[in-house]
């Protein structure tokens, strides 16, 4: 609620907003706020609720983010980042993700079996 009280374009830029969430978000007060200015809200429900429509959907989203999230740790040591600003963090992660880019560019420009991996590019 506070983003988007921060930032109110995101919901007028944005109508029909859809925000996937975890179990976390879970309030009424959150939900009414975010009816109220007509964004959907999906997240899992916990095992005493009725399952919220889409909610199949999340299981395959939820693989994609963790895989994402576990190659900015792993392969781009983002949790080592070295940032002593907010803007240093945001160089390094920009760094890294352009960097990833490129290997995953190159390896698929040059048919390598493996494409999403800078393990050959670590020395």
């Amino acid at each position: 609620m506070a983003i988007c009280d921060h930032e109110p374009h995101l919901l007028t830029d944005r109508p029909g907003l859809l925000i996937i969430a975890d179990k976390g978000y879970v309030s009424r007060e959150l939900d009414h706020y975010l009816t109220e200015r007509g964004v959907r809200l999906i997240r899992l429900s916990y095992r005493n609720r009725r399952p919220h429509p889409g909610e199949p959907l999340l299981k395959s989203i939820r693989q994609l983010i963790e895989s994402v999230n576990d190659t900015l740790k792993g392969q781009l040591n983002l949790e080592q980042h070295g940032g002593r600003t907010i803007e240093g963090v945001g160089v390094r992660i920009a760094q890294r993700l352009l960097a990833l880019t490129a290997a995953i560019w190159h390896d698929r420009a040059t048919g390598q079996p493996v494409t999403r991996s800078l393990t050959a590019y670590d020395h």
